[in-house]
């Protein structure tokens, strides 16, 4: 079993949080101001008071329905972080899989570090049928609102000059995951980017294939712990 560090999916909540309902805490705040104004002696005062509560409180409404939307999608991506990083800790012994990694302030959800090198990992947990054409990423015949390939291919790039920083150059594979094993090729590469359904990430890494000795491993793996 697969040494583990961090918690999976936690930077997905808490970002999903933040940015989902803070226009929420926004219009409580304006409520407060509109009750401060409402209990004003002057009539004006008063008017705008109520005026700014019923706008307050239709504004609270619309963003919770919307926020909570938002919120449950950041969630729903957190438990595809889960599910992958469950598979990960079954990896070997010799591996290190370090969920929510920070490099260069960039959160990557996964990092993995063993003899078969240094990894990469975005996770993606999409329903409907996702496909590889001419490079590119679709679900159910569409082009997402944001390619994955990129996406992994700059947090591989982080990863690499994050531990370049510690002192450790060398490869970093990027890796994109579908944690709803959606993907309809089963395993491919795409502009160098490893493509996989997480059914998949035991079979992956069975080849026996050695990148990293022991030592030099255990030197990535001390710089990695200690940021």
């Amino acid at each position: 079993m697969a040494r583990v560090y961090g918690v999976a999916g936690e930077w997905a909540r808490v970002r999903g949080t933040v940015f989902g309902l803070w226009p929420l805490f926004a219009g409580l705040f304006l409520m407060g101001l509109s009750v401060g104004l409402m209990v004003s002696a002057v009539s004006n005062i008063i008017l705008i008071g109520a005026v700014a509560f019923a706008i307050s409180s239709i504004w609270c409404v619309a963003t919770l329905i919307k926020g909570l939307r938002h919120v449950e999608r950041y969630f729903k991506g957190a438990r595809g972080e889960e599910h992958v990083a469950g598979i990960l800790k079954e990896l070997p012994d010799d591996y290190h899989v370090f969920n929510d990694f920070v490099a260069r302030k960039k959160h990557i959800d996964h990092v993995i570090a063993g003899p078969a090198g240094v990894f990469a990992i975005e996770t993606k947990f999409w329903h409907g049928r996702v496909t590889l054409e001419e490079g590119h990423i679709l679900v159910d015949g569409h082009l997402p609102s944001r390619q994955p390939i990129p996406q992994a291919l700059k947090e591989a790039e982080a990863v690499k000059r994050h531990l370049s920083d510690l002192g450790w150059s060398g490869l970093v594979t990027p890796v994109l995951v579908f944690a709803s094993d959606t993907f309809e090729a089963k395993v491919a590469e795409a502009k160098g980017v490893v493509i996989i359904n997480s059914d998949y990430i035991k079979t992956a890494f069975s080849s026996g294939r050695t990148v990293l000795q022991p030592v030099e491993l255990d030197r990535l793996v001390r710089l990695m712990e200690n940021v």
